[in-house]
């Protein structure tokens, strides 16, 4: 009888273990990939002064979209670093692309702007950071997806909350603007 109590607080205490350590990589993988997206939201950062020199040249007058745009570019900024995101992090980056998005309708007006080689050196720029930045947001959402999975699941439902595993929040669009379909006029 003694053997099986022995063997049975092993298997626990290995069982235990193996779970503790897939929740550790688990919570590792989520702070590595929000790494990789606070790496892509840090070369957003450093793009858009350039950007906005380059609009305001041309339409210095238009002071309240420049404005906006540097104004979220400074509350994004203090996102950064940051060891996972939280609902203001996700907040604050959706309001500083809903001021690019006023940015580059701004810059629409202006042909002139259009023309520039900076400007379209830069629109490009933040065009591929756009997109490494979706890359490194849904990777990190399905990381995210496997802890919580993971943590909800038993047993580990049991153990992960005491152990110090608690459900993370996804790196979500909450912007209704960025969930539209782009419209794309073709008579024009």
């Amino acid at each position: 009888m003694l053997w099986a109590f022995g063997l049975l607080a092993a298997f626990l205490i290995a069982g235990s273990v193996i779970l503790y350590n897939r929740l550790v990589g688990l919570q590792k993988r989520a702070e590595g990939a929000w790494a990789d997206i606070d790496a892509q939201l840090k070369r957003r950062h450093d793009v858009v002064p350039a950007l906005v020199e380059v609009v305001k040249g041309y339409a210095a007058h238009e002071k309240g979209t420049l404005e906006a745009v540097t104004r979220m570019r400074t509350e994004a900024q203090q996102v950064e670093g940051r060891r996972l995101p939280d609902a203001d992090a996700s907040q604050i980056e959706n309001g500083l692309v809903g001021a690019l998005r006023g940015l580059f309708a701004l810059a629409e007006a202006y042909p002139e702007i259009q023309a520039n080689e900076r400007y379209g050196t830069l629109q490009r720029q933040l065009s591929e950071i756009e997109d490494d930045l979706q890359s490194a947001r849904r990777y990190y959402n399905a990381v995210i997806r496997d802890h919580n999975t993971a943590i909800a699941s038993f047993p580990a439902i049991l153990l992960a909350s005491p152990m110090g595993f608690p459900a993370r929040e996804f790196f979500e669009v909450d912007s209704p603007l960025e969930r539209q379909a782009v419209r794309v006029n073709l008579d024009a």
